[in-house]
């Protein structure tokens, strides 16, 4: 028998075999279980993850409410577009008398008939699916609405309470869109269907549709337009959130003359107008013709453009523009109080400021606590001194940016920079051991003066080494949440993890984590699902997963706060706080909201953008574009454990009420806040930047002056960057002019719109106490005002012998300059600009401070070795007057003067009651006496940060003082002493 082969052969294929089949069966269904496991995988982590933080109710809140909105609006969907779909199928013509265009469609048909109802259910089903999948995304719009919290506050326009912009009409407006989303499908599928079984035809003589085709299709646009007319009733309230262009002002909100008497209107009538077009449409099935209903949406969309869209320009044109400013200025009123009623600001009090150009010894007397604790350490700057004197291991590092905190009570109480040394794994021999099981961790705080750095410029550290020492005292130094750490560790069971290598043994000292964070791995079919969760097959058979072994991930603060509470807005700096022996990170949450009515957007990327978002990181907002924000939370991460705790910061916040009602129990009491961090708390910058943003143009509260837009301000730029962003706020300790004392605050500057001199100083008091939160500007006065932070720049630069020392300190281009942060300072009348000067060696590994920039007023700059020798410079050598003041007690809101009415000899106490003189009294008046003579010794030597230091100690003495009885009789020279004259010695007495 011949051999069939060659190439003209073709071999005959045939079904594949039993085996190919049941291989490709095989595959087929190995890879949807691996699908289905995959996307298990991601709901069992998830889940466990919730209940190792004691979050699962956010978790299962969450859940059950997209399941229940993907259930609900997914069956609503199907439900209306497949009864639409039977409906036009059981209203389909007889098909005796088909045309040639339907004829051609009979073999879609014929082949549909077979497969109807499954079509019917399937196309249902899918339309359903996609509905339900949006309705879900919809979780917050939902919850809100049910647990809606009432602002107890009325719009100008409507005098509707703000919740229902806040959370009412978001949701009625979602529901409006998903109904015209149904209507909309419904009405293609039906007139597909229709068009299929002959109801509709495009060819061929007579009715082009059935009457049953024809009355379907009309009850759908008639529904249509219902729901349009339900559209411009809710219109009318949507412009008082409607964001429109004003005249230079970004996001303006609310209602203008021609919406309030021209689209309000409009929309009223249009609603009207579409009701009766409905009507028509609802009656064209029984009087059998198109012609009024078409007529009727016709004259509809007439009146649309011309009510709508024609009329309102017409008001525009000839009754808002001749006269714009007195139409306008009712409109511009709301917007500005509503503006500043939220985002906080209405309660911000200005007050006009003259800045001199020198002081004398009275007016600096009062500023004694800014001047000592002017910070020269620039937490911007230091990171790579930190990193390279702390550092110790080469899998340890620090932020690129510290942050500033106080620490200390009393006298000794001061600002300070503070830093963790957090793990980098890029330290170490890459592997997956090290990476996830041996080096797991950072450890310990470092921390620094603010005000002082030692001999060499470098920081004069008060916590250091490792084991971290120093003044912080004994906590748990152990960082396994951190800034830095973003990947996820195996630790506990037998796992040996490394602290440190200890420099004299050389050995490794080890640890095994004994926290309650992170999630077992005992039970196979968790380490499967973290196996494909983390895409690392090793976790399921790796040897060095023992017993008692756990995972924890998501280990950044903002990223833990974001996951348990995703109703948050999140601040970008989180800080540690050394307290109660652990290490806490402080993270500031915001609730926002887009509704408030007449209130101007900001977009909060933009807002709070500056010359440090590179290095800080920028915000991470639920909702980018708001109108409404408040800082409503203050969260902990524990950097030991990762334990999340929320707190309410603001009690009187509606949105934070709306979302502890939808989550109940996630938000603890501000009560309960540990009373040992709540001196380290402080205002978020964040904040304080997007409010300054808003102060640039609304800080103006007249309507008539805000229209002409004469007193715009702007934050300068920084002119210390090459980045050429705005400038950063600064945390400083000052006192405002106002103020009895200085306080921890958050400040900025503004000059005026295209102009370089200084318009205003902000600050906000940022030490938790009654007047946390407390804005208060300056505003400059005069022609000229005061040089703004790019004119005191130029004014150190412009200088001829400043000059000459730059270049001696760049040792002909061996080493560069890097400028810390300019402060601006209100001391003694005047304006004290501070900018400490780095010098970075070729080759060093850091910058050191070299140098103290100093400019007060127009003609007194100094460029000197250290603080005390530039303040010395820009106030001519005059010191403060010495009149001994306690600082105020709390709650009283002044200073009490301490003027002893009759001195005993010095280093005695006069008896207390009794007759007798406790130890605790005269231990209060010896540290008094103390005090005062440092502060003798301080004005000789033209220390001030000396001297500022012993006015505090000595306040505190006397305070001192009178708790242990003493009264008014402590042993304290009195009087004020004469300033010396120019090159003099030390004052002298003037009792």
């Amino acid at each position: 028998m011949p051999e069939r082969s060659g190439p003209g052969f073709r071999r005959r294929v045939g079904p594949p075999s039993r085996r190919a089949r049941v291989a490709l069966l095989t595959l087929g269904v190995l890879a949807v279980l691996f699908l289905l496991f995959v996307m298990f995988a991601g709901f069992w982590t998830d889940w466990l993850w919730f209940r190792s933080v004691h979050y699962s109710s956010v978790f299962t809140t969450q859940l059950w409410t997209k399941i229940g909105l993907f259930a609900v609006f997914g069956l609503l969907m199907a439900v209306i577009v497949g009864f639409n779909i039977w409906l036009a199928h059981r209203l389909r013509p007889p098909l005796s008398a088909m045309s040639v265009e339907q004829q051609s469609l009979d073999r879609y048909r014929s082949g549909l008939a077979p497969f109807k109802r499954w079509a019917l259910i399937g196309v249902s089903l899918v339309i359903g699916l996609v509905a339900g999948a949006a309705a879900s995304g919809q979780w917050r719009t939902w919850l809100m609405w049910t647990n809606s919290t009432s602002f107890g506050e009325k719009d100008s326009q409507f005098g509707m309470d703000v919740s229902f912009y806040a959370f009412d009409l978001p949701f009625y407006e979602f529901v409006l869109g998903f109904a015209f989303s149904a209507v909309i499908v419904s009405l293609l599928t039906s007139a597909l269907v229709h068009y299929l079984y002959g109801g509709l035809r495009l060819q061929g003589p007579g009715r082009r549709a059935s009457a049953g085709a024809q009355g379907h299709l009309a009850v759908l646009l008639g529904v249509f337009v219902l729901l349009k007319a339900v559209a411009y009733w809710l219109d009318r309230y949507a412009l008082a959130v409607k964001t429109g262009g004003y005249k230079g002002v970004s996001g303006w909100t609310g209602l203008r003359y021609v919406d309030a008497n021209a689209f309000l209107p409009a929309k009223t009538i249009l609603f009207f107008v579409a009701i009766i077009c409905a009507v028509l449409f609802f009656l064209t099935p029984i009087r059998r013709t198109w012609a009024p209903a078409l007529i009727g949406l016709g004259l509809m969309v007439l009146s649309a453009v011309l009510i709508g869209g024609l009329y309102p320009a017409i008001v525009q044109q000839f009754q808002v523009k001749p006269n714009e400013q007195a139409k306008e200025t009712p409109y511009i009123q709301k917007n500005i109080d509503a503006t500043r009623q939220a985002y906080g600001i209405a309660d911000a009090q200005t007050t006009p400021y003259s800045p001199q150009g020198s002081t004398n010894t009275d007016a600096l007397k009062p500023d004694a606590q800014t001047v000592a604790d002017i910070r020269l350490l620039d937490p911007n700057i230091v990171s790579p001194a930190f990193q390279s004197l702390e550092q110790q291991r080469n899998y340890y590092a620090f932020p690129n940016t510290l942050d500033v905190d106080r620490y200390g009570t009393g006298s000794g109480k001061q600002d300070t920079v503070i830093g963790l040394r957090e793990l980098d794994l890029n330290g170490v021999q890459r592997n997956w051991i090290n990476d996830h099981f041996k080096y797991t961790h950072g450890y310990g705080a470092v921390v620094a003066k603010g005000n002082q750095v030692d001999d060499k410029g470098q920081p004069v550290f008060t916590e250091s080494g490792l084991p971290a020492t120093g003044a912080l005292g004994d906590y748990e130094q152990r960082i396994y949440y951190g800034e830095k750490t973003t990947t996820y560790s195996i630790v506990g069971g037998s796992n040996k993890e490394i602290d440190y290598t200890d420099t004299k043994s050389g050995q490794n000292v080890e640890y095994t984590y004994t926290g309650d964070s992170g999630v077992s791995l005992d039970n196979p079919i968790t380490r499967a699902a973290y196996a494909v969760r983390f895409t690392e097959p090793q976790i399921l058979y790796a040897g060095a997963i023992t017993d008692g072994a756990k995972v924890i991930y998501n280990r950044t603060p903002k990223e833990r706060v974001e996951k348990v509470a995703p109703w948050l807005s999140i601040d970008a700096d989180p800080y540690p706080v050394v307290q109660d022996g652990r290490v806490v990170w402080v993270v500031d949450g915001y609730t926002t909201s887009d509704g408030y009515p007449f209130s101007s957007k900001t977009t909060l990327g933009t807002a709070t953008k500056d010359s440090l978002t590179n290095q800080r990181g920028e915000l991470l907002a639920v909702a980018n574009q708001v109108n409404y924000i408040r800082n409503s939370v203050k969260a902990t991460v524990d950097a030991y454990t990762g334990e999340v705790k929320l707190y309410q910061w603001d009690e009187n916040d509606p949105v934070l009420k709306t979302w502890m009602k939808a989550f109940p129990g996630t938000v603890e009491p501000k009560a309960d806040i540990p009373q040992s961090l709540l001196p380290h708390l402080r205002y978020p910058q964040d904040m304080f930047k997007v409010q300054r943003d808003l102060l640039g143009q609304y800080h103006v509260t007249d309507a008539n002056s805000f229209f002409n837009g004469s007193d715009i301000w702007q934050v300068p730029v920084d002119p210390t960057s090459d980045t050429k962003q705005v400038q950063p706020p600064y945390y400083v300790t000052v006192r405002m002019p106002d103020a009895a004392s200085a306080s921890f605050s958050l400040t900025s500057t503004f000059v005026p719109n295209q102009r370089p001199n200084l318009a205003a100083f902000m600050a906000v008091d940022s030490d938790p106490g009654p007047d946390y939160g407390k804005i208060r500007i300056l505003k400059m006065t005069g022609e000229g005002g005061a040089p703004g932070p790019g004119l005191v720049q130029s004014k150190f630069n412009s200088r001829q012998e400043v000059a000459t020392q730059i270049t001696l300190l760049k040792s002909g281009g061996d080493s560069e300059l890097e400028y810390g942060n300019l402060l601006t300072l209100p001391v003694g009348g005047g304006l004290l600009n501070v900018e400490p000067v780095y010098v970075r060696g070729r080759g060093a590994k850091y910058p050191t401070m070299q140098k103290v920039l100093a400019v007060y007023g127009d003609d007194n700059v100094a460029f000197e070795n250290t603080l005390e020798d530039a303040l010395k410079k820009v106030f001519s050598g005059a010191p403060p007057a010495v009149t001994p003041t306690a600082p105020s007690t709390p709650g009283t809101g002044g200073t009490t003067p301490t003027s002893p009415a009759t001195p005993a000899p010095t280093g005695q106490a006069t008896a207390g009651p009794g007759g007798t003189t406790s130890p605790q009294l005269q231990k209060a008046i010896s540290d008094a006496v103390k005090a005062y003579d440092d502060s003798q010794a301080a004005i000789k030597a033209g220390d001030w940060v000396a001297y500022g230091n012993a006015q505090k100690a000595l306040g505190e003495a006397l305070k001192a003082v009178a708790a242990a009885g003493g009264g008014s009789a402590p042993a304290v020279p009195t009087g004020t002493p004469t300033p010396p004259a120019a090159g003099s010695g030390s004052p002298s007495p003037n009792p």
